[in-house]
């Protein structure tokens, strides 16, 4: 295991025991909000695991009191990476938000997710794109992107298509609903409540490693291959993203709305 972990990372924590790798989101202080460094060394992690033959199954959780707090906006609006940003959308292939998220149905091993305190934006898609959701039963969860103006663009074409019903999933992006874990459970958000996840996680990750790897590589890519979308629906998710944000009057009403429920929203302005 070298290549993993005598690798150092600002923002994530990796330990291995019994072939099954633990992979910590350690920014705790920010709720783990993800910023441009952490997105990077999840996708590295990632890229190591693609071409890694010993571990037999990954658990991602978060270090604190809540597992992913959505995007860290400060981070995103940052003079130094809004320009990313903007190349991100604009590029033709996967953008870094998409990637993070989507390169985990890749890894050749299952990954189980196991959240706690608040799941929200961010941190719920990269959970829609694990093969398994375990979550302390107190937790709660949102698609919290139009509360801000916004569509999510993280690769929720891909990750969330049979996980979540067609209604479900419009109820959830269109409100930003904040939801907890009976109703995520409802939903099928998350696969399992448990008032000790990452001791459910944990069990279940050994019971997987105790199967052929190759049958359990191959039912992942079978089944993921159900699910799997057309880039152009990826490339939906950043057209109309590059919309709200570009020329978006409502957007710039939906962050004052976020303060002041009293500010209003003008017609409508696509089609």
């Amino acid at each position: 295991m070298p290549s993993l972990l005598t690798k150092n990372y600002q923002l994530l924590t990796l330990e291995v025991a019994e072939n099954i790798l633990t992979l910590t989101l350690n920014r705790p202080d920010k709720k783990n909000a993800m910023s441009i460094q952490m997105m990077r060394e999840l996708i590295d992690v990632a890229k190591r695991l693609k071409k890694n033959r010993s571990i037999q199954a990954v658990i991602i959780k978060g270090a604190g009191d809540v597992f992913c707090a959505g995007i860290d906006l400060g981070d995103l609006n940052n003079p130094k990476n809004a320009l990313l940003g903007l190349y991100e959308l604009l590029k033709p292939t996967q953008s870094i938000f998409q990637r993070v998220c989507l390169i985990w149905r890749e890894v050749p091993m299952p990954v189980i997710v196991v959240t706690h305190g608040y799941c929200i934006g961010a941190g719920t898609q990269l959970a829609l794109a694990c093969d398994f959701r375990i979550t302390d039963p107190d937790c709660q969860f949102a698609i919290m992107e139009a509360k801000w103006g916004l569509v999510p663009d993280m690769g929720l074409t891909q990750s969330a298509l049979h996980v979540l019903s067609v209604d479900a999933l419009k109820e959830l992006t269109m409100t930003a609903r904040l939801i907890d874990a009976d109703a995520a459970k409802a939903y099928g958000l998350v696969s399992h409540l448990d008032a000790n996840p990452e001791q459910r996680a944990q069990a279940l990750a050994t019971e997987l490693a105790q199967r052929s790897p190759d049958a359990v590589l191959a039912s992942k890519r079978v089944i993921n291959y159900m699910t799997k979308q057309s880039n152009c629906a990826l490339y939906k998710e950043k057209v109309w993203q590059l919309k709200l944000m570009g020329g978006g009057k409502n957007r710039k009403l939906a962050i004052k709305k976020a303060k002041d429920s009293s500010v209003q929203f003008v017609k409508r302005q696509f089609r």
